[in-house]
Formats: structure tokens, sequence, C-alpha cells
């Protein structure tokens, strides 16, 4: 056993190795979506791939399918194999994080020729090739250049034919290859620094990890434990393609544990909104978090009390080649179904739905001879909660940030002619849903350009809870008039786009807020 005080400060000294690690991610990185969209994780494990501390703008999925990309990493390539100076790396969206864009990467940490622990890193790629990210995309080969489980550095020998692939396969080279090598640079501070950490105090990392683990472990059980055992159900639905698409949630509580069935969701769909096993585990284990052990520390101990199914060919476990790369448009909603599952339960600790988890606009093409490619990241309202408004234009579960105006110009030819609130769309309630946001850009480029949307809840609104009331739905119009934001369109020079999110659900009745004012 490890006394509470010395654990305390072991653990908030590997944290600060992750969070020096992460800044040097973001200071070396070359792309607006790791530097100032904060799309990227940066994670310290032990020995056996389990999770022991993660950087604190971490995307929230990232905590959970990154250590296990690196449990992949080690059935390619075991623990005896290894060397020091090796980097692994993959973006296969069934070992990854669920889609093609996200790179991850880990390198053991040996000390005195013993491993001790993994660094890892996951960022978003400016770009992976193939046509954009869309969600009208229809399997996996369309959506870009997938990397198998391999070594980008073998033995401090960097893989030059890797290297030479990725950059004739992707449109903006400089920015990818320079993500890429700000992520080893980020694990190889991180692999430092826990060297002189280990010098400095002698101890044993390996004790240390199974402490933490067990004393999280213990806490989330404690935290189930409290909830009558029983089963919880919930329907979260958004607009899809031709039908809506369904998230049927039920929880199964029962003493210490919980399960969290998927039976009943949509099929998965020709299109690019399946979302993999890891991603389903991630988000569903995320709000599980945030509702039960918010405090208590993330580590792979956190997370071993709760078991996600969902049948195969579901939309939340699609079979390969399943398209997948706008997966966040469904798996965005899982917490809103967990959520919704325990309202009745834990009334006080849930919100509801987000207006939009996340909206993303892609814009390729070329302007005077040059080669462009750009992501924007736009939020719609928070959803309510019991004891606050929800906030305007805020990113839920994702944690992305509105990129800023400045960048974006700067990073495309395009000119911002309107960034503003849209008051009145968050739904009424006891508290209020957030507002979303109004954005509107015209195109300077000479030539068209091809441009691909992650827009939801045009049709289906979010929804209140515990008798608040949706918000309001958002909308896409190229010169003023509405378009299909799902399938990929070529944009001619001197467009105005005007991009409309969504407000998030109330929560609680209008009544009630009305006798709280009244006194």
């Amino acid at each position: 056993m490890i006394d509470p005080i010395s654990l305390e400060i072991l653990w908030t000294r590997l944290v600060s190795l992750v969070e020096e690690a992460a800044a040097t991610l973001v200071r070396t990185s070359f792309s607006t979506i790791v530097r100032e969209s904060n799309d990227y994780a940066v994670v310290l494990l032990d020995r056996d791939a389990q999770l022991l501390a993660q950087s604190s703008q971490s995307i929230p999925s990232f905590i959970c399918t990154l250590p296990e990309t690196v449990r992949h990493f080690l059935k390619v390539f075991p623990r005896e194999t290894l060397k020091p100076d090796d980097i692994m790396i993959t973006n296969d969206p069934w070992l990854g994080t669920g889609h093609l864009p996200d790179i991850s990467i880990a390198m053991p940490v040996f000390r005195e020729g013993v491993l001790v622990g993994f660094a890892g890193s996951v960022a978003h790629s400016p770009d992976i090739g193939g046509r954009l990210r869309s969600p009208g995309n229809r399997d996996l080969y369309e959506e870009g250049l997938r990397i198998p489980p391999m070594k980008l550095i073998a033995a401090g020998a960097i893989n030059e034919t890797l290297i030479d692939i990725i950059q004739n396969n992707v449109r903006i080279p400089e920015q990818v290859m320079g993500d890429l090598w700000a992520q080893v640079s980020a694990n190889r501070m991180l692999s430092q620094r826990l060297l002189e950490m280990l010098n400095e105090t002698e101890c044993d990392l390996v004790e240390v990890g199974k402490e933490m683990h067990a004393r999280s472990e213990a806490a989330m059980r404690n935290a189930i434990r409290a909830l009558p055992d029983g089963e919880y159900e919930y329907e979260a639905r958004t607009d899809g393609f031709i039908e809506p698409v369904t998230i049927r949630c039920r929880i199964i509580v029962k003493g210490d544990a919980l399960t969290v069935d998927y039976t009943g969701s949509s099929p998965q769909l020709p299109r690019a909104i399946n979302v993999v096993p890891i991603y389903t585990f991630a988000y569903t284990a995320y709000a599980l978090k945030c509702v039960l052990a918010p405090t208590v520390p993330n580590n792979d101990g956190s997370f071993r009390p709760i078991t996600t199914t969902a049948p195969p060919g579901s939309i939340l476990n699609p079979k390969f080649p399943a398209a997948v790369s706008a997966r966040a448009m469904t798996g965005h909603l899982l917490p809103t179904a967990v959520m919704g599952a325990l309202a009745n339960v834990v009334p006080d600790r849930v919100r509801a739905a987000a207006g939009s988890p996340l909206w993303c606009v892609q814009i390729a093409g070329a302007h005077e001879g040059r080669r462009f490619a750009s992501t924007l990241f736009l939020n719609g309202g928070q959803g309510a909660g019991a004891k606050g408004d929800g906030l305007p234009s805020l990113s839920f579960p994702s944690n992305l940030a509105n990129t800023p105006i400045e960048v974006i110009e700067s990073q495309a030819p395009v000119r911002i002619t309107r960034r503003a609130l849209r008051h009145g769309t968050g739904g009424a309630g006891k508290t209020r849903g957030g507002d979303g946001q109004v954005f509107e850009l015209e195109l300077l480029a000479d030539e068209p350009v091809t441009m691909t949307f992650m827009a939801d809840r045009l049709r289906t609104a979010a929804p209140g809870m515990r008798g608040g009331e949706s918000g309001a739905t958002g909308r896409v119009l190229l010169n003023g008039e509405p378009i299909d934001p799902r399938e990929t369109i070529v944009v001619p020079p001197g467009s105005c786009l005007t991009l409309e999110t969504p407000g998030g659900g109330g929560f609680g009745s209008v009544v009630e807020r009305a006798k709280e004012l009244n006194g």
C-alpha cells in the first residue's frame, strides 16, 4: 500500500509530465486543428498499456481509445521485440479512434534496459487523402490513406518509405508531416521526463500504477453501487439520411458494475456516420464518468466496471469496410443517451442534449496556384442542467474549440463576414439551453473549391430533459438558399456560406423557472 499523500504527489507529478509533453505538441504543431482546436491527446501508459495519466485538454474519447491502440500494437510488436527509440503508428479506425484522420503513435520507455511504460499521442491530421471527410462517403476506401500498425521509426531509423507514401497521398504534406513530427517530439519529451522522475524518486511505476488503478476502480464501483439495481432506458434520435438515426440505450445496473446495451439501435449505413466499438465504449464511459465519478482520476481503473455491447452490423458496431469518417455525428449522441437513461435516477447530475456536439466544415482547393485544405470547427449550444443554463456555442462532449476568425482567414482564401450568437435558440425550461451561433463566410479562391460538412440537427432538434423544451434546429445556406450538407459540393468563387448552429435543450419546466423568479 502507498499512503494517500505520497500517491497524490506521484500522480500529480505524472500528470505534470503529460501536460508538458502536450504543450510541446501544441507549440510545435503546424495545423490549426491541433494548435487552435485542441483535437489531440497525450497519454502515459504502464508496461501493460494501462492508462496512468492524460493531458487535460484531451478529446475525451481519446483517453479510452489510445490505450486500446497500444494494446493492438503489442499484438504486432510483442514487448520483447521492442527497442529504445521505436515509434509505432496506425490510423486504422478499428484499432484507433474510429476514423482515418486521427493518427495514433506510441513509443516504449526503457529504464536501464527494462520496459517501464509507453508514451502515446493522437492528433487529428489536417488531411489524410481520399475524399474530404463527409457523412456522404460510402465506404472506408473512399476516406483516405489507412496505415496498418507499423513502425514509423525503428530503433532510431526513420521509415522513409512510409514517409514517402504519406507525403504523396495528402493534399498539404507540410502540415501533415509537421503535426506528425510534433507528435514524435511530444512522445520523446514525455519519455525523457518520465525517466528523470523515476531516477529522482526511485518509485516503482508498476506499483504506483496498480495502486492508482485499484483506488480509481474502487471509487467507480462505489459510485455504481449507490445506484438502485435495475434497467434504465432512453432513445436518442438525430437526422440521419433518408430516415432518422436511432440510438437505443439500455443501462443494466447490478451491484458495483454496469452494462450499457445498444441493441435496437439503427443498422449500419452505407454512409460515414457509423461508429466502431472502441469509440462506442469511449463516449459511453466518458458520460458515465461525468455523471457518477467526475473527480476520480481518469485511468484504466475508472473504466473497468463498465461494459458496452452493440450488435454486429449495427451503427455502433459496423462491419469492415464501413465508412466511418463522420462517426462523431452519431458517437457524440451517446452521452445524451446515457444521461437520458439516468435522468430519473440522478436528475441533479445530467444535462439535456447539446444543440450540436460538433459542426465541421472542410474546404479544399487551390488559390493563386497553391493547394490548400482547411478544417473549421463550430459549436452549437450546450444542453441545460439542473444547476444552471447551458453555455452558448460550447462543444460537448468533444471539447473542441471554435476556430478563431484570424486563424481561419490566414489558412484559407475566405473572409469571415459575420459571427454572432443566435439569441433565443436554446430550449426554454427551469434552466435554458445554450444558444447556437451564426457564422458567415465569403469564398475568395480564384477557382471552385470542394466543401464538405458535418452538420446535424437540421430536422431533429436537441430535446429538452425533465420537461424542458427543445432547442432550435440549425441551417446551412449557400448564397441564401438552404442546401443539404450531407453530400460533397463544389462551390464557385465569390459564394457566401451561412451556418446557423442549433441550440441546446432546456431542463425542467418553464413553470418551475417562473416560480423561482417570482419567489
